[in-house]
């Protein structure tokens, strides 16, 4: 069972504090080679220093900018193994699944019937909503985005992942002993962390309802499905497609896309529908595929 796996007596909830610590330094080494090139930059050539994250969007070239963001993951990643060899004395294999082997079958079901929900949605929107996109397609950019997102944006949400349903949801069933309790905290920490991202700034906090409802999707199906391998390709469907199909002015992520939004985004159904319809059909169909049973106690009982 998956969140038994990292139920010891020797695993005390300090410990899942000092390694988050942890792999929150090791992902700020990361960041060190973009603090250098920043000043560099206005030490050298002149150039104001970034104040803010848009700022910061707009200090590089956007290819270059995302694979500065997204290389601080890679240090975080070493800093999970660490954590889980060292600290804990587990395997990184005991906090993405219960299996004896990363299913691979499960992680690129997840990513094509996510991906292609994305891209068919996106350009039904456009479509029926040709004034909102701008075509932003240059082949030279684009082609330097598929490289840098292929190869970083994986890491990227497998790390989230790995901290939030894997590393955390272990973490708090150790101190609660219960499966709910997992599931809520670390659904909501997950919703909150994006509390920071420009879209809240530019649609207001009624998006978080997205942010944590999405939360709560990942934590539902690692617990039934007793693993990651599912949530690893939803997730990395969902920030590859969405970085190679849009971008706009206020994204997190500022790429060279296909599509630029130039629309005046707030809160709609377009943004609460993922939450209560597509997410509890995305449910049904992992839960058939898989043959999902005792959703109750899987989802709510107490750990043994």
């Amino acid at each position: 069972m998956f969140l038994e796996q990292g139920i010891k007596k020797e695993n005390k909830f300090s410990k899942y504090l000092m390694g988050t610590v942890f792999i929150l330094f090791a992902s700020f080494l990361g960041q060190l080679p973009m603090l250098m090139a920043i000043l560099y930059q206005t030490t050298f050539k002149g150039k104001a220093y970034p104040s803010g994250d848009q700022e910061l969007m707009r200090f590089f070239e956007p290819n270059l900018t995302l694979f500065f963001v997204l290389f601080s993951f890679v240090f975080a990643l070493f800093g999970i193994y660490f954590v889980a060899r060292f600290l804990h004395r587990q395997s990184l294999l005991s906090i993405i699944t219960s299996r004896t082997k990363l299913d691979w079958s499960r992680v690129w079901f997840s990513f094509s019937i996510w991906s292609i929900f994305t891209i068919v949605s996106t350009l039904l929107y456009w479509f029926f909503n040709p004034s909102d996109f701008m075509l932003n397609f240059k082949l030279i950019p684009f082609l330097v985005l598929v490289i840098i997102g292929t190869l970083l944006i994986p890491i990227q949400t497998t790390v989230e992942e790995l901290v939030f349903r894997g590393y955390l949801m272990q973490g708090f069933a150790n101190l609660s002993k219960n499966r709910w309790f997992p599931l809520i905290m670390t659904s909501s920490i997950f919703g909150l962390m994006h509390i920071g991202n420009p879209e809240v700034a530019k649609m207001g906090y009624e998006v978080m309802v997205y942010y944590i409802g999405t939360g709560f999707l990942l934590g539902i199906i690692t617990l039934m499905d007793e693993g990651m391998e599912l949530t690893l390709g939803f997730h990395a469907a969902n920030n590859l497609i969405g970085a190679l199909l849009v971008t706009s002015d206020w994204s997190a992520f500022q790429t060279n896309s296909i599509f630029k939004d130039v629309s005046e985004t707030t809160v709609t159904i377009d943004i609460i529908m993922p939450v209560v319809v597509v997410y509890p059909l995305l449910l049904i169909i992992f839960g058939k595929k898989y043959s999902w049973t005792n959703w109750k106690e899987k989802l709510t009982g107490e750990i043994v």
